[in-house]
């Protein structure tokens, strides 16, 4: 009689009621608690299906190798040579297990230098970059022998053109009266939100307004147009990369990426694309004179471009990456924000560094006022706007810091006393009295905005916040 499962005669032997086949007692129970079925066969069994069998305790024959001395002192000689042999072979695989794991430490150490050369390899090609760069140029692209060097100033004919402006623009400034109709502290204070418009660009960037007509770039990679007579949605145009700055010059869009290209787009078409920076573009100004726009990026560098060809015209390379960027409204300086916090000041015509402010936090945003010897910013983590004298040096150069909460943009109107800020806790009106050479806030408003721009005789505003809604503010009618 023996067990079905072990194929030994059982100690405690059991029977299946089902199958009449005999099983030990302890190995078929456990079989039971995992499978639930009887060996061999498909059908249930639980352990009330076995039955005991009562037979004579069978004592077990003790094996013939350990009858005898002798034998069992081989027995005893095979157990320890057997012993002895695994002990040797454990000693041979921790031996293997050690040198491969030095060898591992050695590459793993090994790939660490190599990582640590590669990047500071890579460190010094940027900081390279950031000085002499060499690409191809329209006129050298066949023979790729075009260079950027550190500074390339405007050509004759455009630096000719600047000195015009500044002349034609300095003309009268001081005398120039406020235009009839301008809005006064009352219009200020009297505007209020008329139309709210969600546009379908998502995570708006800029906006730019010219003549009745707002462009808001988006990093969706999208342009939206607005009319802000008709309070409504015009147009979309797909750009394909996100966009970072818009500003308008004439009709024509001129948008930026932050692939480092820089596009013209008129009447929905594109008329001219161009990638000069090595990485994002984060700021573009137009010139005065309209003949000139610029554009900075991270990879700190300055481009000025012919707007007509949209062709390089100029480039000069910083010492940070750049941030923002405007030109003075008398053409002859512009002036550029850095990561670093300072705001250098330029020649238009030489791009020969002048003048340096220091904000204190990366530059988020500047812009020039009318008056031509002030202009404001505002940087990361900031909740105030300084507003710089270019006539000064140093901390003398702060002409006046304005609480204002956190600011994301700035537009300041045609006669310099009035400057609109954009920020999360809402758009607010800093005005500058001359007379008493003090400065006023006739209005605050809660609508959350990350650019802002004057209307007709600033007698309307027009901002976007974040998610794309555009908002048009002015006195409402009676």
């Amino acid at each position: 009689m023996l067990c079905a499962l072990s194929g030994e005669v059982p100690e405690e032997p059991v029977v299946s009621r089902k199958t009449g086949a005999v099983f030990e007692k302890r190995l078929i129970e456990k079989y039971i608690q995992e499978n639930h079925k009887e060996p061999g066969t498909d059908e249930e069994l639980d352990v009330e299906d076995l039955l005991p069998i009562k037979t004579n305790r069978i004592v077990r024959p003790r094996p013939p190798q350990f009858t005898s001395l002798p034998s069992m002192l081989k027995a005893f000689q095979d157990e320890w040579d057997a012993l002895v042999l695994e002990s040797y072979n454990t000693r041979q695989q921790l031996a293997r297990t050690r040198e491969e794991l030095a060898t591992a430490l050695y590459q793993n150490d090994a790939a660490v230098r190599v990582i640590a050369r590669l990047t500071k390899e890579r460190d010094e090609a940027r900081e390279a970059l950031s000085r002499l760069t060499v690409t191809a140029s329209a006129g050298g692209a066949a023979t790729g022998d075009a260079m950027a060097v550190d500074s390339e100033g405007l050509p004759e004919a455009l630096a000719a053109h600047v000195d015009e402006v500044q002349a034609e623009k300095q003309k009268g400034r001081k005398k120039r009266p406020v235009p009839e109709g301008w809005a006064t502290t009352d219009d200020i204070s009297a505007l209020q939100q008329t139309a709210y418009t969600d546009l379908p660009v998502t995570q708006a960037t800029s906006l730019a307004l010219h003549s009745g007509y707002a462009a808001v770039g988006g990093l969706d990679g999208k342009v939206d147009l607005y009319s802000v007579e008709a309070k409504a949605h015009e147009r979309s145009l797909e750009v394909g990369e996100p966009v970072t700055a818009t500003v308008w010059t004439g009709n024509k869009v001129v948008l930026a990426t932050s692939k480092g290209s820089v596009k013209a787009v008129e009447g929905g078409v594109e008329t001219g694309s161009v990638t000069e920076h090595a990485g994002a573009v984060t700021g573009l100004a137009v010139h005065p004179g309209e003949q000139i726009l610029a554009s900075v990026g991270v990879d700190k560098g300055i481009i000025f471009y012919d707007l007509q060809s949209l062709q390089r015209v100029a480039r000069v390379y910083t010492d940070a990456e750049l941030t923002s960027c405007a030109f003075h409204p008398d053409g002859h300086l512009f002036a550029a924000g850095t990561q670093s916090g300072q705001i250098e000041i330029f020649d238009t015509k030489t791009l020969q560094r002048m003048a340096n402010f220091t904000l204190g936090a990366p530059v988020k945003t500047l812009v020039f006022s009318e008056n031509g010897f002030w202009f404001a910013a505002t940087g990361v983590g900031q909740s105030s706007v300084t507003v710089f004298d270019l006539r000064k040096e140093g901390d003398a150069a702060r002409a006046k810091e304005l609480q204002t909460g956190d600011v994301s943009g700035l537009a300041w109107d045609y006669t310099g006393q009035y400057l609109a800020t954009a920020g999360s806790q809402g758009v607010t009106v800093q005005q500058y009295v001359k007379a008493s050479k003090s400065w006023t806030e006739p209005l605050r408003t809660s609508t959350p905005a990350v650019a802002v721009q004057w209307g007709d005789k600033a007698r309307q505003l027009v901002a976007v916040s974040k998610e794309g809604v555009v908002s048009v503010l002015e006195p409402r009618s009676e």
